[in-house]
């Protein structure tokens, strides 16, 4: 690997920060607080490219590769994660499913809105009660010829109410167990489709999250993703992906929590001198530095192989279950640095250490990560 950032992985960052730390930064805490949708963040990073990123230049994205990708997440979820979970979701799951398993027809349809922000994506595969255990769908997709009926319960979707085109895992030959689940392309606007309240998050209160009921919703034949069966397939390989960008997200926001920390630390007096010249918070913030790192260093393993096209499942789980636990630490560590200070919502550690919870939970809990692990190493 080369350690060295092109030009353009660097203009990347720099475009993301410069956007989180002059904007997102300015109303994150009302957001939070109040649950009101990015609106006009997320129009505004579409004009960027952030919403296209992975998407090829031929369907009217950028194109990036992924360590680009994990970048402008980490940098953007130093700020605000309900934001950088949108993008995440649109561009790992939503739009990279499309292009990497989509028929041409479904490509040329699709991409182009979701590349220019027209349409937001969604990933529709966890319910009541198939969470982590992804191959339990009660969601069914009852194949009638030249259309399939689906009827089912989705649930903690992000995007579910702002989002224009659903990616949604269903049942359809139940008595194959997982092998018989497909994959297809949903019109939020489709008849039959209600939404769930607004979930009152402990974090990433600016994402938009509903559960999705489906009744009776007609799905043409041609939105199937893949031959008949494959959906619990792209559903597995879509998430080895995901957990590069959650994994960025949680980079960031132990990134946010450090730079916070050792701003405060170098500006805060105890005793007659800065608290950093303590020797108990300045060791605080040198494991900080020093897990956030290495963190970073599997995070872009992980996308490095993936660009290069190599075997990047198992380095994604470890990526995830690291940088997340080094999240809540870091998160933890950095209220524990501002004392009182780190407990009131207008320093924003706390919302930090709110949201990396999340983290450790979705597109896959770590005790999830760490059997995806375990398989992979027994197997050596």
């Amino acid at each position: 690997m080369n350690f060295d950032y092109s030009e353009e992985q660097l203009m990347i960052k720099k475009t993301a920060r410069d956007y989180a730390q002059r904007e997102l930064f300015k109303d994150v805490i009302e957001r939070d607080t109040n649950a009101i949708y990015p609106v006009h963040h997320i129009k505004n990073i579409t004009e960027l490219g952030f919403f296209g990123m992975l998407i090829s230049p031929e369907y009217g994205g950028v194109g990036l590769d992924n360590i680009s990708y994990a970048l402008a997440l980490e940098e953007i979820s130093k700020v605000d994660s309900s934001v950088a979970v949108i993008m995440s979701v649109h561009n790992s799951l939503t739009g990279y499913g499309i292009e990497t398993f989509g028929t041409k027809e479904q490509k040329e349809k699709y991409l182009p809105l979701l590349a220019s922000g027209e349409k937001i994506g969604a990933f529709l595969l966890s319910e009541p009660e198939a969470g982590s255990d992804a191959s339990f769908q009660k969601t069914t997709a009852i194949d009638k010829g030249d259309h399939y009926i689906l009827n089912g319960i989705k649930n903690w979707i992000t995007s579910a109410n702002t989002g224009g085109v659903y990616l949604v895992i269903a049942q359809t030959w139940p008595d194959k167990l997982h092998k018989g689940i497909n994959a297809f392309i949903v019109d939020r606007n489709s008849a039959g489709i209600t939404l769930g309240p607004h979930e009152d998050k402990m974090g990433m209160r600016s994402s938009d999250t509903h559960s999705v009921m489906f009744t009776d919703v007609i799905v043409p034949k041609e939105n199937r993703i893949g031959e008949d069966c494959f959906g619990f397939k792209l559903a597995m390989k879509l998430l080895e992906g995901g957990r590069i960008g959650i994994s960025a997200q949680a980079l960031g926001i132990a990134g946010g929590a450090y730079e916070l920390a050792l701003k405060y630390a170098k500006e805060r007096k105890t005793f007659g001198t800065e608290i950093i010249n303590h020797q108990a918070v300045a060791f605080k913030l040198a494991e900080m530095a020093a897990q956030i790192e290495s963190a970073r260093l599997l995070v872009h393993k992980a996308a490095w192989l993936k660009d290069n096209h190599q075997p990047y499942g198992t380095a994604s789980a470890i990526a995830k279950l690291v940088a997340t636990d080094v999240a809540m630490k870091v998160t933890t560590e950095a209220v524990q640095i501002h004392g009182g200070y780190g407990y009131v919502k207008d320093y924003h550690v706390e919302r930090l250490m709110r949201e990396a919870k999340l983290t450790q939970i979705y597109e896959g809990t770590s005790e999830i990560q760490k059997l995806i692990i375990s398989r992979a190493i027994s197997k050596e």
